[in-house]
């Protein structure tokens, strides 16, 4: 059991249970108490406290054979609203959940190269969650929270984004910066927690105990899932695998090391991958990350020989890097996540895992299943939405009790208001 206080734990089985919930509604008491390795008589204090939140809800009985029926329990979709952003190098995309994580609006904004000033993601950030704030229809009153993925290192208890390389930020208080357009409280993370927390409430990981999540957009990282749990490391930064050394005295990274996993795999590495191999190819798009990705896809899917063969090295070196992760972690599943997975899609997904049986040991990489994530939507935005939900949970004292800021929020809180929403899950 992780050290601290009696409320830490308190918040922590709050918000197990109602993560267990939202999975599994409509479920009863008994069935939560086996699915957390809590006692009965706990989880029927914690859903207590959710039933007055108003989190949650009553839903009747589940048939009986015999004996006494149990009470079930669903999460309240409309019991209040959360955001979750992803801010990524070339994009920011913002989706507003409602309680059960079922997507209500999206809004996206493209950044242009050059365009990265805090300043400047900031207004794209703002002017995203006005928009799905408004399309949804919510009262602001319901709005619980915005988690916020940004790349790089990051202060979740501060709230800055203490390093990001592809922009060059060191110490950006970014919540703060934030919180003077958003009257929302605000909590911060990066997109390696994000995605490795989408999954094992959603997707690939779900019911795993051990599971890694690759992250492959223009960086790259490893959320980890560890124990049935997240892994964040002694200070919020395991999983950065995109750093780690893959070809001594290779490509120039932006952290300023040489050979790093993300100057192969990441999209600049893969544009480069393909620079090298055909440099007047009509598949490159110079300044468009998203559109030479888009080429290559396009063009593995009709045979063209350079696409095929840009994609099949681009996993050769991919393919070594995750036999790394096999060896040392053990996982039960490899999930290849982000935008780049989901575009390049099957073919690479079918030429890793050849690379992967070529570097990695046999006895590791025949407990492990290497997949491609089956989360729909964004899953750097789902995840950051759980996020703002911890958050949510932690502002709570004890029932009945007035809400608490918690440390690293930029808050102006308000009660949730209930009210009919509609939606279907990302």
């Amino acid at each position: 059991m992780k050290r601290g206080t009696s409320r830490d734990i308190r918040t922590a089985n709050r918000y197990e249970v109602l993560r267990q919930i939202i999975a599994a509604s409509p479920t009863s008491r008994q069935e939560l108490a086996a699915a957390t390795g809590l006692s009965l008589a706990t989880v029927a204090t914690l859903v207590g406290e959710l039933l007055d939140l108003r989190m949650i809800t009553e839903v009747g009985f589940e048939d009986s054979a015999g004996g006494r029926p149990r009470g079930l329990v669903a999460v309240n979709a409309s019991g209040g609203a959360l955001i979750g952003v992803d801010i990524a190098e070339t994009y920011v995309h913002v989706e507003l959940f409602d309680l059960a994580l079922n997507v209500l609006a999206r809004a996206e904004e493209n950044m242009r190269p050059g365009e990265s000033r805090p300043e400047q993601v900031v207004a794209h950030v703002a002017a995203a969650a006005g928009s799905v704030v408004a399309q949804a229809g919510v009262e602001a009153a319901r709005v619980l929270g915005v988690g916020v993925s940004v790349p790089g290192q990051v202060d979740r208890a501060t709230g800055v984004s203490e390093y990001a390389p592809n922009w060059d930020w060191h110490d950006v208080p970014l919540l703060d910066l934030l919180a003077e357009h958003i009257a929302y409280p605000l909590y911060l993370d990066n997109p390696l927690r994000a995605g490795a927390v989408a999954e094992l409430w959603f997707g690939a990981a779900r019911g795993r105990g051990d599971a890694v999540v690759v992250n492959l957009g223009t960086g790259v990282g490893a959320g980890l899932v560890l124990g049935g749990g997240l892994h964040r490391g002694v200070s919020n930064s395991a999983g950065e695998w995109g750093h780690t050394t893959l070809v001594l005295d290779g490509r120039l990274c932006r952290c300023g090391n040489h050979g790093c996993v993300e100057t192969y795999v990441g999209a600049p590495g893969i544009m480069q991958n393909l620079r090298e191999l055909s440099p007047r190819s009509t598949l490159l798009h110079p300044d468009d990350q998203t559109a030479t990705i888009d080429a290559l896809a396009a063009g593995v899917a009709a045979g063209d020989p350079v696409a095929v063969k840009v994609v099949r090295d681009t996993a050769r070196y991919l393919g070594a890097g995750i036999a790394n992760l096999v060896n040392v972690l053990n996982p039960e599943v490899v999930v290849l996540s982000s935008w780049v997975a989901a575009r390049l899609g099957a073919p690479l997904l079918e030429e890793v895992r050849e690379a992967v049986a070529r570097h990695a040991l046999k006895r590791p990489l025949a407990a492990s299943r290497i997949v491609l994530s089956p989360i729909p939507s964004d899953p750097a935005c789902l995840g950051a939405a759980t996020f703002a939900l911890e958050g949510a949970l932690q502002s709570v004292g004890q029932r009945g009790a007035r809400r608490a800021v918690p440390a690293g929020t930029r808050p102006r809180p308000a009660p949730p208001v209930p009210g009919p929403v509609e939606g279907t899950r990302p």
